[in-house]
């Protein structure tokens, strides 16, 4: 495993907290930092040398300062400027990451329209888990939510809930959600309470079938157990949204879908409300 953790740096301010965020966890796991930035390629109009120049050299200023910053946490920290498209600069760098780390500006539904297009073409096709950092303050929040279904990256993205919940003490919020099948008879909903009853034990079972070796790993660990009727990404951004970080799978995909997250884990990311980690 890589002993890496990679920022992607730009202009943004949330570009600070995506690199205190990552400082944070390579003091604590004794990793050191790669952080790039990227200026746009060039395309060959009359003039765009000295502009292109002069805009990586803004760029380098910016990315020294944040690499002094790792440096002065104790962190063997390395910077660098690239040049080209921002998401295939840091798909690249992912291949060699333990974690890649990228921020987010969107600050919440009445923020204006949801943002992260090329933060979910990262996520969805990085090498490594992925985690976006938001410009939100989580000073005062707590938990690691996860969202569990039984598939194997639900185990995946559960393991490393854990793992960060028992290292930082925090509680660990594991959620399941089940979405019933709707029929209409005569322009009226129809559901049978034993099914709605016998999805809800469903999903009881499939959460405590996923949780049942936690204990023996983290005998300390604080666990909450939430099985919801209800949408998934509502319902985990509705835990998240108190939460220091919340962790979604997202299956692999051939090379045709690789820029295409699962629509749980993408509506998760396009309306962030904390720092978020996608595992694959």
């Amino acid at each position: 495993m890589s002993e890496t953790i990679v920022v992607g740096v730009s202009e943004s301010p949330v570009s600070r907290r995506a690199v205190d965020w990552a400082i944070g966890r390579a003091v604590e796991r004794r990793l050191g930092m790669e952080l790039v930035s990227v200026v746009g390629g060039a395309v060959g109009v009359v003039g765009e040398k000295d502009v292109l120049e002069a805009a990586i050299r803004d760029t380098r200023e910016r990315l020294d300062e944040h690499v002094r910053r790792a440096s002065d946490a104790g962190i063997q920290a390395s910077g660098r400027v690239e040049t080209g498209d921002p998401v295939s600069v840091l798909l690249e760098a992912s291949k060699n990451a333990a974690l890649l780390v990228i921020g987010s500006d969107y600050r919440g539904p009445d923020a204006g329209p949801a943002r992260g297009v090329h933060g979910i073409r990262i996520a969805a096709a990085a090498s490594s888990p992925v985690v976006v950092v938001p410009d939100v303050d989580l000073g005062d929040r707590r938990g690691i939510v996860v969202g569990v279904d039984g598939s194997e990256v639900s185990e995946r993205a559960l393991a490393f809930a854990a793992q960060e919940a028992d290292r930082f003490g925090e509680p660990l919020i594991a959620v399941c959600v089940w979405t019933p099948l709707t029929a209409h008879l005569h322009g009226a909903t129809v559901r049978s309470e034993v099914y709605l009853t016998n999805m809800q034990a469903l999903a009881e079972e499939s959460l405590a079938l996923s949780l049942a070796g936690i204990a023996g790993l983290y005998p300390d660990l604080q666990v909450e157990r939430h099985a919801e009727r209800g949408y998934p990404s509502q319902v985990i951004n509705r835990h998240a949204a108190t939460a220091r970080l919340a962790v979604v799978g997202t299956h692999g995909r051939g090379a045709v879908g690789r820029f295409l997250l699962g629509s749980i884990s993408q509506e998760v990311l396009t309306r962030l409300v904390t720092t978020t980690a996608v595992v694959r």
